[in-house]
């Protein structure tokens, strides 16, 4: 058995002295992993697309609008602010409630008429 560990180590072409232990950069322990900005981005899209739908009476951006409040709701973390989110989806849901409730026609999207 000794005989066979020699001819093995003999043969190992690696280097045990030049064995480094992994360790993580120190670059990215500025920024935790968990810190995903997704869903503050889809929280202010929606808000903003809801304004749009309400204002301009757009039936499509209150669609993207709930949309992005739904982005948002699926990839938010427990310690995120529910009250915002949940204020982001009533204003997505009365923006396309109020765009039906002035407009009871079909939704036209936009890129139809090209």
């Amino acid at each position: 058995m000794d005989i066979l560990n020699r001819i093995n180590s003999s043969n190992d072409p690696r280097r045990s002295d030049r064995v480094h232990r992994y360790k993580p950069s120190t670059a990215g322990a500025t920024t935790n992993p968990g810190d995903d900005p997704t869903p503050d981005y889809m929280n202010v899209l929606g808000m903003i697309f809801s304004m749009c739908g309400l204002m301009m009476r757009l039936k499509w951006c209150a669609w993207v609008a709930l949309y992005c409040s739904c982005i948002s709701f699926a990839n938010s973390r427990i310690t995120d602010d529910t009250k915002q989110i949940l204020s982001s989806f009533m204003l997505s849901i009365s923006a396309v409630v109020m765009s039906y409730l002035q407009n009871p026609q079909p939704m036209v999207p936009p890129w139809s008429s090209l």
